[in-house]
């Protein structure tokens, strides 16, 4: 058996629209967004992490 971890590949902010995308292990944003926000990111209970090689992952980034 040979699952598979996953990570997100991009977020957006909820609040402000700050862009991430996630790149050699850290995420690098695409433009400042708002300063003073306390980020609500979009990934939520639909990003499956753990895709098997017998069951398709629900949602790809």
């Amino acid at each position: 058996m040979s699952d598979l971890l996953r990570t997100p590949e991009r977020r957006t902010c909820e609040r402000c629209g700050r862009v991430e995308h996630y790149e050699d292990g850290v995420w690098r944003a695409d433009g400042v967004g708002d300063l003073y926000c306390i980020h609500e990111w979009d990934i939520d209970g639909a990003f499956v992490p753990v895709k098997r090689e017998s069951t398709p992952a629900a949602e790809e980034c």
